[in-house]
């Protein structure tokens, strides 16, 4: 009898090993198969280190990350930036570009395209004085890379929305366009749909964010509790084919943004999922 009852609860004790085994896993993020990535802007963990930064990616399984110069300085050595790059794939994440990086003079886009190429990526997110465009042009050209001008609303005067950047560099080497920065430019009384729509070709980078109002007055705020309308923003991204990374850009309690950042990218993921065809 006993022996039955040992057989009993060892032919149970292996079936619930087995079926724990068998239990299926989440799903693929909504992303997966899309043109576009999901990523998020490092200006969101200016606060917090790295390790803090690489944590939060990966409980939100968000594989792609904006390079800061707050983690990764500008004055790195080439070993600094190996480990750098060693401690992002141990945590499964791309470093895809640097930036923003402002700059003032020749110098400083000297040492920004540097930079760049030591850290081993082929976009900046850049904001140069305007004077200085001709002379970004030149680097471009040399260097081939992508130079994506962030675009800061009303609250900086260069490079307010889209259209401004476009105005500037429509002339330009091809390879010299924006980072669509969808909140900044919805605070400059824009819509970010339409210009993403009239300016893709010249898109390289997205920073998504909400806002309250498309106003100055307007601010940051988690993605869906604001004012653009994210779907409209989801199906115009696969209209035009944008292959790059919708970053979120998050600017609200960034003394605690993490819940803040779940909730972002959760309803951002949750609209890509919906309104799949």
């Amino acid at each position: 009898m006993k022996l039955k009852v040992l057989t009993l609860l060892f032919a149970l004790t292996l079936s619930v090993c087995n079926a724990q085994e068998t239990r299926p896993g989440p799903q693929l993020p909504p992303e997966t198969g899309e043109s576009f990535k999901v990523g998020i802007a490092g200006f969101t963990f200016a606060k917090f280190d790295l390790d803090k930064a690489l944590e939060t990616l990966k409980a939100v399984d968000v594989h792609y990350l904006c390079i800061k110069d707050f983690h990764l300085p500008m004055t790195s050595s080439d070993e600094e930036i190996a480990a750098f790059h060693a401690k992002l794939k141990a945590n499964d994440v791309v470093g895809y570009a640097v930036g923003p990086i402002y700059m003032k003079t020749e110098e400083e886009i000297d040492r920004a395209f540097d930079y760049a190429k030591r850290v081993g990526v082929k976009l900046i997110v850049g904001v140069p004085n305007v004077e200085l465009l001709p002379y970004v042009d030149k680097k471009v050209k040399e260097y081939d890379f992508k130079f994506a001008i962030h675009l800061h609303g009303p609250d900086i005067k260069i490079f307010p929305d889209a259209e401004d950047v476009w105005n500037h560099t429509k002339d330009l080497d091809p390879r010299i366009g924006m980072c669509l920065d969808v909140g900044h430019d919805t605070r400059n009384g824009k819509d970010a749909v339409a210009d993403l729509e009239k300016y893709h070709t010249r898109v390289f980078d997205m920073h998504i964010k909400d806002v309250t109002a498309p106003t100055k007055l307007g601010y940051s705020l988690e993605v869906g509790r604001g004012v653009i309308d994210f779907p409209s923003l989801v199906k115009m991204i696969r209209k035009v084919g944008y292959t790059g990374v919708c970053a979120l850009e998050h600017e609200r309690n960034m003394d605690n943004p993490f819940m803040g950042i779940a909730e972002s990218v959760g309803y951002f993921r949750g609209v890509i999922e919906a309104t799949k065809q």
